[in-house]
């Protein structure tokens, strides 16, 4: 293992420090400087969120903070550490897990937490080292990102730095570390991880401080039966219905939605075998690592709502009667139904109220899409144009079954008041995005950053922030994907 991180050898980010989950005590992290990285290098960055956390203009041109965060140099009043919590992955428990290769620097005062994810070996790397390579964490910054201009609940990432030095997963790669941000990266996990070891004095510490930093309203006499730990189960249950309802209707798929990857603030998290939908498939498996179709695409509610249920058995030592803990969790059903009908609604540019046909017309459009294998972000986008024009022809040829569209088209008119709609038509273009990370676009940009040419992320980044304006000089990021695209396969392996 390389040195770590000489403590006197500091880089001050321009940020103000506060550090609040270090102040929990050793039983939940370790204390640990990142592993250096030789020889960095930029590779991508966000200025839309360097500007949010006030980072001077200048701070890509400081070779101090290239090596600060690339794990080369401490940084000024941070207190970096690796956090313990357990799991389960693919429904089978886990055991400890923890932060293997992601460390926290710490927290800033307006409430971000920042990690360095590959910054090397911790204690809780198991058989790994410790690494991320330049193919994971390009998608991982573009993804969160990309989720970000959705307006899907997601950590952030600021920037990637590379390196030449080799990792080893299925062939040799090379590192890359990404600054990634959140207001905490607390998960299911960190709450089973105390319970199965019966150490309730931490699980209730836990419990306080993500009540106190997050969820203050626990407290109040409105959760069930008054118990905060109870009012917590139960808005992340909310949080965590409107997020799958949300991905959803974009039509992402995480890929391996482990309790130990689901965010107790109710954020996309771990950005490992994810993808954007082409085609429509409802049974859709982007994880070639998931043999058994567990994080299927039309699978991802149920395996929230699973997930939710392994936390309220964490917390029932703290909530201690289980008809709060089922209380508490029971909203998960209706939120995520309203918000996916309300999502679905939108996309159609349903304006007014809530009406009996509406729900079968998402079915049936659904169905259809399913059916002729329809691209799913391309349709909604057509059709978005097509309500204000009034030229149904774009969206029909995309159909094998033009007869069965023309019926559903026909009820979709009635609904919506007649055609062209302007109003409906802007309401839509603002709801159903033009560009989305297409694996395959995630390709181009990995394959040109592998010959240190940088320029394809960052145009992609460009559209992928503002994913419903049309950037002409873009199209062809929104074009169908290429044959080849179906060829990829994403694994857990990064």
């Amino acid at each position: 293992m390389n040195q770590r991180t000489d403590c006197h050898d500091t880089t001050d980010l321009g940020l103000t420090w506060r550090n609040t989950f270090a102040a929990l005590g050793n039983d939940f992290y370790t204390r640990l400087s990142p592993q250096p990285l030789p020889d960095p290098y930029w590779v991508a960055h966000s200025e839309t969120l360097a500007g949010e956390l006030g980072l001077m203009p200048s701070w890509l041109e400081s070779s101090e903070h290239l090596q600060a965060l690339s794990g080369n140099r401490a940084v000024t009043g941070a207190e970096p550490l690796a956090s313990v919590y357990s799991g389960h992955q693919f429904g089978v428990w886990a055991g400890q897990l923890g932060d293997g290769r992601a460390i926290l620097l710490g927290q800033t005062a307006e409430g971000m937490e920042l990690q360095l994810k590959g910054a090397g070996l911790t204690p809780y790397s198991r058989m790994a080292d410790g690494r991320a390579v330049l193919r994971s964490t390009v998608r991982e910054f573009l993804c969160s990102e990309a989720m970000h201009g959705l307006q899907v609940p997601t950590t952030r990432a600021l920037c990637v730095t590379g390196s030449d030095a080799p990792v080893y997963r299925e062939t040799a790669e090379t590192a890359a570390v990404l600054t990634r941000l959140a207001p905490s990266f607390v998960r299911f996990g960190h709450f089973e991880h105390f319970s199965a070891r019966a150490r309730i004095d931490q699980l209730k510490t836990l419990g306080d401080y993500v009540i106190d930093h997050h969820y203050p309203q626990c407290r109040s006499a409105d959760a069930p039966g008054g118990n905060a730990y109870a009012g917590l189960l139960q808005v992340v249950s909310e949080r965590t219905a409107k997020m799958l309802a949300q991905w959803q209707a974009v039509g992402f798929c995480h890929g391996v939605m482990n309790t130990d990857n689901m965010s107790i603030l109710g954020l996309t998290i771990d950005y490992g075998p994810f993808q954007f939908l082409d085609t429509y498939q409802p049974g859709h498996i982007c994880n070639h690592s998931d043999t058994q179709g567990r994080y299927a695409f039309n699978r991802q509610p149920n395996v929230a709502y699973w997930n939710l249920y392994c936390l309220a058995q964490a917390l029932l030592p703290l909530i201690e009667e289980q008809p709060l803990v089922l209380a508490a969790l029971e909203p998960f059903k209706t939120v995520f139904l309203q918000e996916f009908e309300s999502r679905m609604r939108a996309k159609l540019g349903l304006l007014d109220s809530a009406a009996p046909e509406d729900r079968p017309l998402v079915e049936d459009i659904l169905s259809l899409l399913a059916r002729s294998g329809i691209d799913y972000t391309i349709f909604w986008r057509r059709l978005s144009h097509s309500v204000g024009s009034g030229d149904v022809t774009p969206v029909r040829d995309l159909f094998l079954d033009a007869a069965g569209f023309d019926a559903w088209w026909v009820r979709y008119k009635q609904r919506i008041g007649g055609l062209p709609c302007q109003q409906q038509s802007d309401v839509m273009l603002r709801t159903n995005p033009k560009f989305v990370l297409r694996n395959h676009l995630a390709e181009l940009a990995i394959q040109a950053a592998k010959q240190k040419d940088f320029s394809v992320i960052a145009s992609l980044l460009e559209v992928l922030e503002a994913p419903f304006d049309e950037h002409a000089k873009f199209e062809h990021y929104a074009d169908f994907p290429p044959e080849w695209a179906h060829s990829i396969e994403i694994s857990c392996s990064s």
